[in-house]
């Protein structure tokens, strides 16, 4: 069992203070909290190798999935990326001004403007994306494969509960 952290102190506290509530939520969605925040912290710093942001990773790896010709709307983009459309716009713009993605029209509606990775974006995230995935498994192996196969389906199960929301 790892030493007394944070959010047992936490915990304990509430307790003295406010007995009449159950603070062990606490144990599980706290940590969780803390998780995520230190995970996003050491994913960015990759992204930040490559001079992306975590949106510019999001939309430049959500291109590289479509396959070739490596394009999609932006209705697209926005589906398939963890971006909102509101921001999907300015970093379409900063990708397409270093010369990482285009726009270009439909060929079979010319109403639709598509966006896609140039010969550059492609390089690019096919570099990062291979050092995104070094870095999450590096991340996952101070859990070791017993507990990552444990943790997947409990937190597929959550998210699945929590989106239906």
């Amino acid at each position: 069992m790892p030493q007394p952290d944070r959010l047992d102190m936490i915990q304990e506290e509430w307790r003295r203070e406010r007995p009449d509530l159950d603070p062990s939520p606490q144990a599980v969605i706290g940590r969780l909290h803390r998780v995520a925040l230190l995970l996003t912290e050491r994913l960015v710093e990759v992204f930040h190798e490559f001079d992306l942001s975590e949106g510019e990773f999001d939309v430049l790896a959500s291109l590289r999935r479509a396959g070739s010709p490596y394009e999609r709307d932006a209705g697209q983009l926005a589906d398939h990326t963890l971006v909102t459309t509101g921001g999907l716009t300015k970093r379409v713009d900063r990708l397409e001004a270093r010369g990482l993605v285009e726009r270009h029209v439909g060929a079979a509606d010319a109403r639709k403007r598509l966006v896609r990775l140039t010969p550059a974006g492609l390089d690019l995230i096919d570099r990062a994306f291979t050092a995104h995935m070094a870095n999450e498994h590096r991340l996952l192996d101070d859990l070791g494969p017993d507990d990552t196969a444990a943790l997947e389906p409990i937190l597929a199960r959550w998210l699945a509960r929590l989106d239906e929301r």
